[in-house]
């Protein structure tokens, strides 16, 4: 059988790099749209979130929010041509960009955004050399491993013992602490057992709006929190103010009710009269006049008592005759 003649292969032409000048021309471009756009920027740290988990984010939030990343230095250079441009109010964003940092454009509730951001996370092992983002503890008991690994726990002062075949320990050990480095033993124990003790997401610490750059824990305030540290904040103004005797206008209501106290003092001690007080010097004059109600209350109190006083008073009678009786037949 004859081989089928084949024509010559043709090469695959090379696919165009992009113009790194266009590509930094559209992202300027961008960037100082968002800028125009949205009043509010939710600064999120992406240490160890992988682009699946930012691709995820831009679906779920398309419509509502746009998700930029890319180099710090270039961000920062398009927000400061957009402050020379007459937007000063970026300023403090732009310091905010440090790190391995995106930011999340939007005009709506930034709580209910920072929640849905950090609320998705990806189980991770423990790699040598990485800052443990939380505690890691092996509890006691079986492992699951072959008695030859008692001379690798060994070397990690894990105390072990054999039971039935297998490594088991005898205390629960606290393998790694957090903010600390993972150390290749810690990192080569974890991935013989098979845990995966970490968990990766998006982080959400600062966030902008409308000039200003403040923690995200401030979000969780409420408008009562709100309400009460603002109503905190008066009555210590209004102390000071009282104290030093410099009006403000926390001052005034204080004042004035103040003021009043004095005049009512003055007008009951002397000729001087005006509407309350006038009143007032009534009630010190005549005070039965305003007492009527009182002695009716009072008399019918004591006829009601009476009535009812038979009823109980009766039944406590008998008692204490049965009670004589009964003390006179036993002792009598």
């Amino acid at each position: 059988m004859s081989k089928p003649a084949g024509g010559p292969k043709l090469k695959k032409a090379p696919k165009a790099k992009p113009d790194p000048r266009l590509r930094k021309k559209l992202y300027f471009e961008r960037l100082t749209s968002y800028l125009q756009t949205y009043n509010k920027v939710i600064i999120v740290g992406i240490d160890n979130v992988g682009a699946a988990h930012l691709q995820r984010v831009r679906k779920q939030f398309r419509g509502q929010a746009e998700v930029l990343m890319g180099k710090n230095t270039l961000m920062r250079k398009v927000m400061r041509a957009y402050i020379e441009a007459g937007h000063p109010e970026f300023e403090s964003l732009m310091n905010s960009v440090v790190g391995n940092v995106g930011l999340v454009f939007t005009n709506g509730d930034m709580r209910a955004m920072r929640n849905e951001l950090t609320a998705y996370r990806v189980p991770a092992a423990a790699k040598a050399g990485v800052t443990a983002p939380s505690d890691v503890m092996i509890p006691a008991g079986p492992t699951g491993l072959e008695p030859t690994a008692t001379a690798f726990l060994q070397a990690l002062n894990i105390p072990s013992k054999i039971v039935k075949g297998q490594v088991e320990l005898t205390n629960a050990v606290h393998l790694i602490k957090k903010g600390t480095k993972v150390k290749p033993g810690a990192a080569a124990l974890l991935a013989k057992l098979k845990i995966t003790p970490f968990s990766y997401g998006i982080e959400v610490n600062q966030v902008y709006n409308n000039g200003f750059v403040y923690s995200a824990s401030l979000l969780d305030l409420t408008d009562r929190d709100v309400l009460d540290r603002f109503a905190r904040g008066i009555t210590r103004i209004a102390a000071l103010g009282l104290r030093i005797g410099y009006p403000t206008l926390a001052t005034v209501p204080h004042s004035i009710a103040k003021a009043y106290r004095n005049l009512c003092s003055i007008g009951v001690q002397t000729e001087y009269t005006f509407g309350p007080v006038a009143d007032l010097k009534e009630r010190i004059k005549n005070p039965g006049a305003f007492a009527i109600a009182a002695p009716a209350a009072t008399s019918a109190a004591p006829a009601a008592a009476a009535a009812a006083a038979p009823v109980v008073a009766e039944p406590a009678k008998k008692e204490e005759s049965e009670e004589e009786e009964v003390e006179l037949d036993l002792f009598g």
